[in-house]
């Protein structure tokens, strides 16, 4: 694999010294990756890659396979047991390991931990200081102290979210450099600009109709950003702009906005942001899709629209009956002309089989370019390949049917199946003029999504479709095609364009990264210079969206780089030194507190190494890494009662708020309580939101419509009831809920590993050591008696062996035991009391004598 001068760059700066690189999107991250698995790709090394997907390891593998890479890296998942797990890491090399299990396995010392070389962070703008990348380097820098940390990022705008975000990313990495190469560097420039390939930019004019509904949308969208504005006059919306709303990081721009006070907002808020979400929607359908499915997306939403009882109000607009009638007239043609066929006394069947629906004008520009690169190709006597790269598979496939059948009978066939049942009205079968027409269709080869011009499933496309298709099919001539959808794996394209070789290549849709990926597949493996066509609508929201996340790139590496000037870096930040604020155990604060307050004099026993024992699944979770960010050891162990073991008495129970709901609508956490009230003397159920919600179950208006009031309520205040030494902990956020664990600990005892993992409901039911000591039948049969309590219910326990010997007992040694003679008289009358059964009333007769 050949490197750009950039590229040798930029690995030379990272090999030389730890950092954070954040590179422009689309320039090659993965090859970076590629470079650093091959130079420590050596038995006698052990280099460990985290934040890799499946797929990701299976492409970088491959690569590492056709170039002759020996050892390969090894990926290392669930599916490994424990001790192929230790042979694995015994064995050296590069390892994709999941995050979940390394950390596991250093906290149970299973991996040398000071042996490990390093580690390479992947996606390096997911490392927060509550995951579980930021856990594991944590872990590795409290014991190794020599080895290196790299992180890999070519998400420059996720670094600009929030204050100081790139500081602290670089402090959970524990780096002090920062690498930064956008587009616009220098020796980028130079690089790629040495064999640029021929670009063609073909600006494709939108039919009066479409940007007379693209108008029409932008003015619905901008009074709905209006009135939310209006309504919530004191919320800060500056993000909440028209510019924004079409960018494609809307979802993510509205969630950091509106998340933490959704509960705060009304509920015609509410709607007003899930109209919004809707005619996003519509807007991308108009120039992604062909006219009848987006009329058929434009009819779903207005008849459910107008089905339900609160209608919104950009129904009402003049824009939304502007919408509604061109999505219309795309289809079956200008309300004048239907008029005047209507009055002529057509019927409804021959209007609509003389429809000409409006085809995508991208279509007619994707059969000139084909037809010119046909042409050039039979002049020079090469047979070259043409990749046509769209958005997705359903515009891959209309594409190869357009190409093949013809533009009105792909319509048709779409028409058929999603428009013409709903308006009642079907298209006639024309008349075949040729029996070799319906005879010919050839089937459908399918390779990896990638269809082929003439690979089109034929038996979709019926009879008058198939005439259509012989009269208006495209010369035979059209080079070999090849379509890509862009929503694939992520180097699905890479891949494919080291297969086909292609020397043109059409952009039927655009984003950012595929632009650099071609760039820089001209720029190291391109034979010869690559054509490329650059498809886009003239004045389109598809345009103003690809050149928004230019500037949106462009103003986050301008930032960064501004941050990077004034950026004070400590020297310790590496952690390989002997101080650090995030690796050093700093016990004495936690004991001079506890020391100052005596807790009514009880004492305070010193402990040195404080501990929590924590259920394996509960490392899915952000809670076990901020518990041991606050100097507390975590024990993973397999534990059935409880989740976090704090002490020898408290058993912690952690539910999420949507999994607290599914535990009380299916009993479980019935059940959970009920084992941690038999062992643990104080049995904790934690409730925990996200830090992103809001903390609070009830909205600014009474209860909020995302829970349901009363199953919810009323099962959690029966749940108390039923467990009144059940203690519930409500925590906003993980970092509240350490801080509290932090406190509960202060000043007790140690859980025990072997306790925690003795309580079991094995061991309940066949009756061990715990079952022993606490029997539950007798103690649950003992409490539903009349005149038992909680209370005297442990009186009664230590005064008896057993329910035959209380049973036994006269009045007088029940009153003695319970110290209550009015509850031992009920208690021993209930006992004592014959039981008779209760006469039974004759049944009522059916008929009665007259």
């Amino acid at each position: 694999m050949s490197m750009l001068e950039f590229e040798t760059q930029l690995f030379l700066d990272l090999h030389n010294e730890d950092g954070l690189v954040i590179l422009a999107k689309g320039l090659g991250i993965e090859r970076l990756l590629l470079s650093l698995i091959k130079v420590h790709n050596d038995p006698g090394n052990l280099v460990l890659v985290l934040g890799t997907t499946s797929q990701e390891e299976e492409f970088f593998i491959s690569r590492l396979e056709a170039d002759n890479a020996n050892p390969l890296p090894k990926s290392i998942t669930a599916d490994c047991s424990t001790k192929d797990r230790n042979d694995v890491y015994l064995a050296g090399g590069v390892l994709f390991v999941t995050s979940r299990i390394l950390v596991v396995d250093m906290l149970t010392e299973r991996i040398p931990i000071n042996l490990i070389t390093g580690i390479i962070v992947y996606h390096a703008h997911k490392t927060l200081e509550s995951c579980q990348e930021a856990f594991i380097l944590r872990l590795y820098r409290q014991k190794n102290k020599t080895g290196f940390i790299k992180g890999l990022s070519d998400n420059a705008v996720a670094f600009t979210y929030g204050f100081c975000q790139v500081q602290r990313m670089m402090r959970n990495l524990f780096v002090k450099k920062l690498f930064l190469w956008p587009r616009f560097q220098a020796d980028v420039i130079a690089s790629l600009n040495k064999r640029k390939p021929d670009v063609v930019e073909l600006r494709v004019a939108m039919t009066p109709a479409m940007q007379a509904i693209q108008l029409a949308i932008l003015d619905i969208v901008a009074s709905c950003v209006r009135e939310i504005k209006r309504v919530n006059p004191s919320m800060e919306m500056d993000d909440l702009t028209v510019e924004n709303l079409i960018a494609r990081s809307f979802e993510k721009i509205i969630k950091f906005q509106l998340d933490p006070i959704w509960h705060q907002l009304g509920a015609k808020t509410r709607h007003l942001v899930s109209d919004i979400k809707t005619l996003r929607t519509i807007l991308q359908y108009l120039t992604q899709y062909d006219s009848v499915t987006f009329y058929s997306l434009v009819k779903s939403v207005r008849d459910a629209g107008t089905m339900t009882s609160q209608i919104s109000d950009w129904f009402f607009l003049d824009a939304a009956e502007t919408l509604f009638l061109q999505a219309k007239a795309r289809v079956y043609g200008s309300e004048q002309r239907l008029h005047k066929e209507e009055a002529k006394g057509k019927e409804a069947t021959t209007k609509e089989a003389t429809l000409r629906m409006e085809e995508s004008p991208k279509w007619a520009a994707l059969s000139e370019i084909l037809v010119e690169i046909g042409r050039e190709n039979k002049d020079c006597g090469d047979l070259n390949s043409v990749l046509v790269i769209a958005e997705d598979d359903r515009i891959c496939g209309q594409l190869t049917e357009y190409l093949c059948c013809g533009g009105q009978a792909v319509l048709r066939k779409i028409y058929r199946k999603s428009v013409a049942d709903k308006d009642g009205l079907q298209l006639p079968r024309l008349p075949s003029t040729s029996d070799d027409v319906q005879k010919s269709p050839q089937k459908t080869k399918k390779k990896q999504s990638k269809p082929k011009v003439g690979d089109t499933d034929s038996d979709d496309v019926e009879g008058s479709d198939a005439t259509e298709a012989a009269t208006a099919v495209f010369p035979p001539n059209l080079p070999n095609t090849v379509f890509h959808p862009l929503r694939s794996s992520a180097f699905a394209l890479q891949q494919l364009l080291l297969t086909v070789e292609p020397k043109y290549i059409v952009l039927y849709d655009v984003n950012i990264a595929t632009v650099r990926q071609i760039e820089m597949y001209q720029a190291t493996r391109a034979k010869e210079v690559l054509r490329v066509y650059f498809l886009m609508y003239e004045d389109s929201v598809d345009e103003q969206r690809y050149l928004t996340a230019l500037r949106r790139e462009k103003d986050a590496f301008e930032f960064l780089i501004r941050e990077k000037n004034v950026m004070v870096v400590p020297e310790e930040q590496d952690g390989k030194g002997d101080y650090h604020p995030d690796l050093v155990d700093d016990l004495s604060l936690s004991n001079e507190t506890v020391s100052s307050r005596k807790a009514g004099g009880a004492p305070v026993k010193p402990s040195g190494s404080r501990k929590v024992i924590v259920d394996l699944r509960e490392f899915r979770s952000d809670l076990p890494s901020l518990i041991h960010r606050r100097g507390i050891s975590v024990q993973p162990v397999t534990i059935e009662v409880g989740d976090y073991i704090l002490t020898p008495d408290i058993c912690v129970e952690r539910k999420s708020l949507n999994d607290l709901i599914g535990s009380l609508n299916n009993g479980r956490l019935y059940n959970q309580a009920q084992s941690m009230c038999r062992y643990y003397r104080r049995p904790v159920l934690l409730i925990e939101f996200s830090q992103n919600q809001p903390f609070c179950l009830q909205g600014k208006y009474g209860i909020s419509s995302d829970v349901s009031s009363q199953n919810f309520v009323s099962k959690l205040i029966l749940l108390t009831m039923h467990f009144p030494r059940l203690r519930i902990l409500w925590c906003q956020t993980p970092y509240a809920t350490a801080e509290i664990f932090d406190i509960f600990k202060q000043g007790k005892e140690e859980p025990s590993v072997s306790e925690a993992q003795a309580v079991t409901e094995k061991e309940e039911a066949s009756g061990g050591k715990l079952s022993s000591r606490i029997n539950p039948a007798p103690q649950d049969f003992l409490l539903h008696l009349p005149g038992v309590n909680l209370k005297n219910q442990a009186l009664l326990i230590r005064k008896f062996t057993n329910l035959v010997e209380m049973f036994e007992a006269s009045e007088e040694e029940l009153a003695s035991a319970t110290g209550n003679a009015a509850q031992a008289k009920f208690l021993w009358e209930s006992i004592h009391r014959p039981s008779e059964p209760k006469p039974q009333k004759p049944p009522p007769r059916k008929f009665r004598k007259k």
